[in-house]
């Protein structure tokens, strides 16, 4: 039995080709009937069919493990693009660069990188001693938790390639204008003495390689350490999405979250703000809200504060920032975030 299990944890090193072909294989036969299963699990409770449980007791049996799936896959993929992307690496491929460029380069950079807001404070360290200018930083910042593996890979699972790609297109360009805004302000004076008086150091990159056994192994790990972080967001999330999907009134979401009401987009936002979540948690209410008659724009909203402006976040970061360039930031994505919610609101 040992010498199996031996085997199996060297199958991926030894013949890595093979092991992800073989893998790729079997999640999508376990995938494609998750839905069927779920109605079949309903059908032999007691429950009355087409009533707000059944309902609700099938929505929670079909997304949970449909996103949990879909999470691994996508986390498990990005943890090995993530090996090509170490702090280092980022660092020094953004140190240096002229703003505009820079920032767009910072955005997309956060895309592909595994950082999180637990990280913000020795990231925004690393970059400043790297000589990366402030407003880069913020790009990067405001891009790796919002527009990350784990948001648009719920996003594509709930919604479709469409909407995931509309958030991915609209959360860089968040993320590239504050910072570029933030940059403009030239706000170096309001960073904490102690992080502003620290000396530079020059941003090299390991250019050791990896196998690509190697590389599996880091998706392994990725997996372990995110989807072991979120997964009790996502049982909570969706089982909140599942309650508002069996029992809320279409007509009550659509009368305060809806496109008629002017004041929802911002109401959302203030609501996002202090909220203590992250994608994993929020993106299944965000399904349940739009089925139910919310309007698009007002819920992305929503979902961008809850993400890009928790308040865990501003507090982490209070140790590396004075109060005003935290406020300046926060209104400055905010305004951002509203922007996008009232013109997706008129459009769609």
């Amino acid at each position: 039995m040992s010498a199996t299990l031996l085997l199996l944890r060297q199958w991926p090193r030894r013949q890595p080709v093979a092991f992800l072909a073989l893998a790729t294989l079997g999640w999508f036969a376990l995938y494609w009937p998750l839905q069927p299963i779920a109605a079949a699990l309903v059908a032999t409770l007691p429950l009355a069919p087409g009533s707000h449980l059944a309902g609700a007791v099938e929505f929670f049996l079909y997304d949970t493990p449909k996103v949990l799936m879909l999470l691994t896959g996508i986390v498990f993929v990005m943890g090995m693009i993530n090996s090509y992307f170490t702090p280092e690496r980022t660092r020094a491929l953004l140190a240096g660069r002229s703003e505009g460029v820079a920032n767009v380069m910072a955005a997309s950079l956060g895309i592909v990188t595994p950082f999180c807001s637990c990280s913000a404070v020795p990231l925004f360290i690393g970059f400043v001693q790297a000589g990366v200018p402030l407003g880069v930083t913020f790009s990067f910042l405001i891009s790796a938790p919002m527009v990350n593996e784990v948001a648009l890979t719920l996003l594509f699972g709930m919604f479709g390639w469409q909407v995931a790609c509309l958030y991915l297109g609209l959360g860089l360009l968040v993320a590239i204008v504050s910072g570029w805004i933030i940059g403009r302000l030239k706000m170096e004076a309001h960073l904490e003495d102690w992080v502003r008086n620290m000396p530079k150091v020059s941003a090299s990159v390991d250019d050791a390689p990896l196998t690509l056994g190697e590389r599996i192994e880091a998706g392994f790990a990725s997996v372990r350490e995110i989807v072991g972080r979120v997964w009790p967001w996502i049982l909570g999330g969706i089982a909140i999405g599942a309650l508002i999907h069996g029992y809320v009134p279409a007509d009550f979401m659509a009368s305060f979250m809806g496109k008629d009401a002017w004041w929802s987009v911002p109401l959302a936002v203030i609501i996002g703000i202090p909220m203590y979540t992250n994608a994993a948690g929020v993106i299944p209410i965000v399904q349940a809200l739009l089925a139910k008659g919310a309007a698009l724009g007002t819920v992305l909203a929503f979902m961008m504060s809850v993400i890009a402006l928790s308040l865990p976040e501003m507090i982490i970061l209070r140790k590396v920032l004075k109060l005003r360039l935290i406020a300046t930031f926060i209104g400055v994505v905010a305004s951002g975030i509203l922007l996008v919610g009232y013109v997706l609101n008129a459009v769609l």
